[in-house]
Formats: C-alpha cells, structure tokens, sequence
C-alpha cells in the first residue's frame, strides 16, 4: 500500500492547523524591598489595586500603592518567608473571602480561612473583599427593628435592620457587652451574626466564643478573627471580609448583623500601613483617606428595595474615646458617617448604671420608625423623665428643702433609672421591656422602695409567664388601645399587691 505525497502533506497540514502551543504566561516582577508587613515590587506595570499577589512560599499579598517605579504590596500570612529578590507573581484576581451558610459556626481569620481547628470550609460563593457600597435607588428606608434585649436600647434609642448605630465610649464601659447581648437576643429570629474582633488578645476571642457557644448562639454566628498579635495587614482587612460575608446574606434577601470591635484599633492598623508605605501623614498622623477608610465599609450596611429582595445588613460599629473626649478626631469622623450613637459614659458605669447608657448624649437617627407601635405608645416621655432626673439631681444637691413635684420627679427619675438596669447576657423579650417600662411611666412603682424595684419586676415577669403569655403575644402585634391599657394595670396591681 502505497501512501501518496498530497496525503502526506495534507495530514501535515491537518497537524499543523490543530497545534496548540500552550505556554504559561504569568505577569512577574521582583520583591526590591521587604520589611514590616511591607513588600516593594518593580516590575509589574499592569497590576490593578487590591489584587492578590503570589509571593514565594505560599504568601498571598495585596497590591494597594500603584507607583511610578514600584508597587506596594500588604503581606498576609508569614511574612517573614518573603526575601529580597523574590519573584511576586500576578493572579489578576481582585483579593477575595469564601462566603456562604458552611462560614457559619466558625472562627475564621481575614482571608476567611479557618483557625478553630474544625476543618475545611466548603463556600457557595467567593466575594470580593471590596465592594462598591449599592446607591440609593437600590435601597429602602429603614423600618424592621432589630430587637436588642436591652430595655434601655431598645425602648430609647432603637435599633432598625438596615442601621448604623455607633457604640462609643471609654475603655470597660461594657461596649463589646452591648454588642454581644444583642448577638444574644437574635436567637431564634431570621438574623446572621458576624462578630469582626480587630486588634484583640487572643484570650478574649477565644472567651466570647465559649460565651457564644453556651447560649447557643454560636451557630448563627460567624467570627472573624484579626487579633493583636495578627499583622497590621489582617487588622486592615478584616472589617471587609466580614461585610462581604454579611452581603451575602443580604443579597439572598435575609438579614444580617456586623459588629466592628473596634474601629479605633482599625485606624491604628491603617495608619501603621500608610506610614510603612510613606504616604503622607495628616492630623495625628492619619493618613488624609482615613475618613474613607471608615465611610466605604460603613456605607455598605443598609436595607434592599423589595425588588431586591428586601434583605439588610445592620452595622454595630464600636468605637473607644480616651477619657469621655467624643470629639476627638475619629470618633467624629464615625458619628459623622452612622446613623446615631450609643454613648456609654465611665461614670454612669463607675455608679452602678449598667448598661452605662449616657440617654443625653446617645441618639437613633431612625427613631419610632424602628420600634413596633406597642413600644412607641409607652416609651412616651421616657427620655425627657430620664434628661430632667438627670438634670435634677444635680440640682438637688444644692438645695435642703424640695418642693413636691420636685420630690416626685426625682422618686420617678430613681425608679425609672433602676428598671434600665439590666443584667450581663440577659436580654429580654420585647413584651416584657414594654411592660416593665408601662409600669414605671404608670406611677406603679411610686409608692415602692429602691431596693424592691427589681423584686417587683422578677415578680412581674414570672407573673406574665405563668398567667399571661397569650396576652404578651397580643400585645405586641400592633397599638396600646385603651382596654390593653386598662389590662395591663390590672396585671400591675395584681403584681403590687404581694408587696
């Protein structure tokens, strides 16, 4: 069998046409200086800002300063592995987290790996750890409460799904408390928790964790984890990863809620970074964007159209002043971009008041239309008895003999003070906040001693739980009309009547 010289040629032709000449191009350039979480890189023209870049050895780094000669580089990881010389390497991917149902339960680091120990992470999706905030047309006015448990939160400065309410005040004043009891209280409701810890001891972490755990609130919860002895990098990006974990949520239309512990050590961190990557420094030697910094994560809480599917991510943004100065440069810059503040005085804490929330000085910029109509009816003239007490008592020291209306207020103001005062990790349903609160507003606890306060309201709860809990569902399911109020007396004088 003969094979002619066209055939030849053509299955040539053939081979030649169908050659696929396969070569691995990867953009590269080289580490011309490392150093404090810091790598310099020349050579990589095309790279864009905040891509992930591969450094030898398993390192993973991000691009964040695009200058004329060099790029900047934030090392993630072990740093130490990265040397002079090194070859970095491009991936052309923007730095992402692994997002999803299976993150829920776990403590994972800022990259979204996992460090308790309880294996591998399967994601449903992977998220750009930077997102462009959504615009206005794509949300909705805030109007869900997001129920705290804390009678004086929720009854004077209410929290709505969708919010940004900043908690601020000096160092153990019970701020990360107030963000935990309200983790506590989303038992049992549509709400997915991610706890962001920046800056913290290891040991702290690994407490809440066992506190989370023993309520069981854990497994809604997800923790992200950029502790003290953690890379300024990881401190930097950690409040990021934790809102595209939280975004996920949002876009599937449920409903999230991210705590940033705490913001302050957030903009240390920065600084660190910019000051390593000689951007110039401004006030208190910030870097001129550290505004943004705070504004962009912040602006990406927020509460989806209908169309949209109706989902919200709420941040709980915490804050630390030095000796109750709320003017100081980043604490305003936060108040300036929240929706209100949960102000936490030292010295209503050093008193007794606990939660030590200063009612002047905190505010909701949502207000009523986050609070269920039932509440709105009762809270009333709460915060003005609160201010006038306040105010009042000072005054009282001065003078010996009271007037009686003075005397009643300030009798009012100690009761209504009293009733705020609210246990560790004890949140409370919303019925019974309302209840309590009516009783006092009422003038039902006028006439009882200081001391008997707290008696009469463990008798008024065990009271409602063993008689009234169809009542108590009722209750909350629209208006205080007249005959409710006419029942709720009853209950009260029924309460009374044992002391």
């Amino acid at each position: 069998m003969k094979i002619q010289p066209d055939e030849i040629s053509a299955i040539l032709k053939e081979k030649i046409k169908n050659f696929k000449f396969e070569i691995d191009i990867a953009e590269t350039g080289k580490v011309v200086q490392v150093g404090d979480g810091i790598a310099r890189v020349y050579g990589m023209e095309n790279v864009m800002a905040g891509e992930m870049i591969e450094f030898p050895n398993g390192v993973v780094g991000m691009a964040l300063n695009l200058e004329e000669d060099n790029v900047g580089c934030i090392l993630f990881g072990e740093t130490h592995k990265v040397k002079e010389g090194d070859i970095a390497k491009r991936t052309k991917r923007i730095l992402e987290v692994p997002v999803g149902k299976n993150v829920l339960g776990r403590v994972v680091n800022a990259l979204g790996q996992p460090i308790d120990g309880k294996g591998e992470i399967v994601p449903d999706d992977h998220f750009k750890v930077e997102r462009k905030a959504l615009g206005i047309i794509q949300r909705q006015p805030v109007k869900e409460p997001l129920q705290t448990g804390l009678k004086s939160v929720d009854a004077m400065i209410p929290i709505g799904r969708g919010q940004r309410e900043l908690i601020i005040g000096d160092r153990q004043t019970g701020k990360t408390a107030i963000a935990i009891d309200t983790i506590i209280n989303q038992k049992n409701t549509d709400v997915v928790c991610i706890y962001v810890a920046i800056g913290q001891k290891k040991s702290s972490i690994a407490k809440l964790v066992k506190i989370l755990e023993s309520h069981g609130a854990m497994e809604y919860t997800v923790i992200v984890s950029a502790s003290a002895s953690d890379s300024s990098s990881l401190q930097y990006l950690s409040p990021y990863s934790g809102a595209s974990m939280g975004e996920y949520f949002r876009d599937k239309g449920q409903h999230a809620l991210i705590v940033y512990d705490d913001l302050s050590k957030h903009a240390v961190a920065y600084r660190e970074l910019s000051l390593l990557l000689r951007r110039p420094p401004g006030r208190e030697a910030y870097p001129g964007d550290v505004f943004y910094l705070h504004s962009r994560l912040l602006e990406r809480a927020s509460k989806l159209n209908d169309k949209l599917g109706g989902g919200s991510l709420t941040a709980l943004p915490i804050i630390e002043t030095q000796a109750d100065d709320i003017t100081a440069y980043i604490p305003t810059n936060v108040i300036s971009i929240t929706d209100g503040q949960i102000y936490l005085g030292s010295r209503l804490f050093h008193s007794g008041v606990k939660p030590a929330i200063n009612a002047g000085l905190s505010v909701s910029r949502v207000g009523g239309s986050a609070q269920i109509k039932a509440m709105k009816n009762v809270v009333g003239q709460l915060r003005l008895n609160l201010a006038q007490y306040d105010e009042l008592k000072a005054f009282a020291k001065f003078g010996s003999d009271l007037d009686q209306i003075t005397q009643n207020q300030l009798r009012r103001g100690e009761r209504l003070v009293e009733i705020l005062k609210q246990n560790q990790y004890s949140p409370l349903p919303v019925a019974k906040q309302i209840f309590i609160i009516f009783m006092a507003n009422e003038g039902f606890l006028d006439k009882v001693e200081i001391n008997d306060v707290k008696k009469v309201e463990e008798e008024l709860f065990s009271t409602l739980d063993l008689k009234y809990q169809d009542f108590m569902v009722e209750m909350v399911k629209g208006k205080l009309t007249d005959e409710r109020k006419e029942e709720m007396r009853k209950i009260c004088e029924e309460v009374l009547q044992k002391f």
